[in-house]
């Protein structure tokens, strides 16, 4: 449903040199890895309790890819294009030993050398105790889960009671440790934590950390997901500009293969970002492959199924042909889900399809 169909390219043999593009003249750069589908939070717009009881069927460590395959796959991709790999969930610090993971993953290099950024995304409950260890392996940046100042607003939306305090703890010891720029994100809700954007912005200026304000997705688990939920970016923006004035870093739209419209504060109190992926979808500069944390490769967030990699992981046989696998599914891909949203909110805003669930692919 989410994927539009083209006459597919001639195909050729890989190279290492040889750009790799979808049938939209998309490139493959940004691969991001969820290294478990398990999360100590129950957000009520990810993994609301009601869907993921305490005795929920999470996927058991032997279903999961071990850090030997992931290095494998993304040796492959990183020789496709990639240059960027993000670390994601679930919550990721739930990994054992993640940090042997990161050691691999920091020592890969682009076919013309350079080194590739490796960063994570977590929702920093744990940060505050892994932060060292983590940056000591290698990892150069994180972003960080924040839906709220507010203690109340916060608990109620993490679905376990967990303080904000620790969070924000987290965040002063990742920038300790050199984890930076750190970057926040938070999911905006109409009633829910709007009124939590100006003060997020006001506490994050003047600190380095640079706020992302995220359009509220029809993802994962969210079967009552409903555009009347979606604070737009134009409307948090002007929130923010009236106290704070912004000036525009790009004429409000993405650099290239970035999600984020980027604004810094006039008085110079650092950088505000908008991911407007409801109200201005970026599927036609999107370069981001996903792989779940039991091995299935997904071409867009809101893909319904997934192309099995395991079978060219088994160590016993090598990765002969991985890259090969690998080049031709992206060369297929035609995925622009969100620009085609339209279409399905004129049937009534809602959401009338099925996703992936968000914990096993990632965000």
């Amino acid at each position: 449903m989410n994927t539009i169909l083209y006459p597919q390219p001639a195909l050729r043999q890989p190279s290492h040199i040889e750009p790799c593009v979808d049938m939209l003249g998309r490139p493959l750069t940004d691969l991001r890895i969820s290294v478990i589908d398990q999360c100590n939070f129950r957000c009520t717009y990810c993994m609301p309790a009601e869907l993921y009881p305490s005795d929920y069927p999470f996927l058991p460590s032997s279903e999961r890819l071990s850090f030997a395959q992931i290095e494998t796959m993304a040796r492959a991709f990183v020789r496709l294009g990639v240059n960027k790999i993000r670390i994601t969930g679930g919550e990721p610090l739930l990994r054992k030993n993640l940090e042997q993971l990161i050691e691999r993953l920091a020592k890969l290099t682009t076919p013309d050398g350079r080194a590739v950024s490796i960063a994570l995304t977590t929702n920093g409950s744990l940060l505050a105790a892994k932060a060292r260890s983590l940056r000591d392996a290698g990892l150069e940046r994180v972003t960080v889960s924040l839906d709220s100042l507010d203690n109340g607003i916060f608990q109620r939306m993490n679905g376990v009671d967990f303080p904000v305090e620790k969070v924000l703890h987290g965040i002063e010891v990742a920038q300790a440790v050199g984890l930076t720029p750190v970057k926040v994100n938070m999911v905006v809700q109409k009633g829910v934590n709007d009124s939590q954007i100006v003060p997020l912005a006001r506490h994050f200026r003047h600190t380095g950390v640079i706020l992302r304000l995220i359009e509220f997705m029809d993802v994962g688990g969210i079967g009552a997901w409903s555009r009347t939920h979606v604070v737009t970016s134009e409307t948090a923006r002007a929130l923010i500009a009236a106290e704070f004035p912004l000036v525009s870093l790009g004429e409000g739209k993405p650099v290239s293969h970035e999600t984020a419209s980027r604004y810094r504060y006039l008085d110079g109190g650092g950088e505000v970002g908008f991911i407007s992926s409801v109200s201005q979808p970026f599927c036609g500069d999107c370069s981001r492959v996903r792989v779940s944390s039991d091995g299935k490769l997904f071409t867009c967030l809101f893909a319904q199924d997934g192309l099995d990699l395991r079978p060219r992981l088994d160590l016993a046989q090598g990765a002969q042909g991985l890259e090969s696998l690998l080049r031709q599914h992206w060369q297929r891909r035609g995925d622009r889900y969100s620009e085609v949203r339209g279409a399905l909110a004129q049937l009534g805003g809602r959401k009338q399809y099925p996703t992936v669930r968000m914990s096993l692919v990632g965000g």
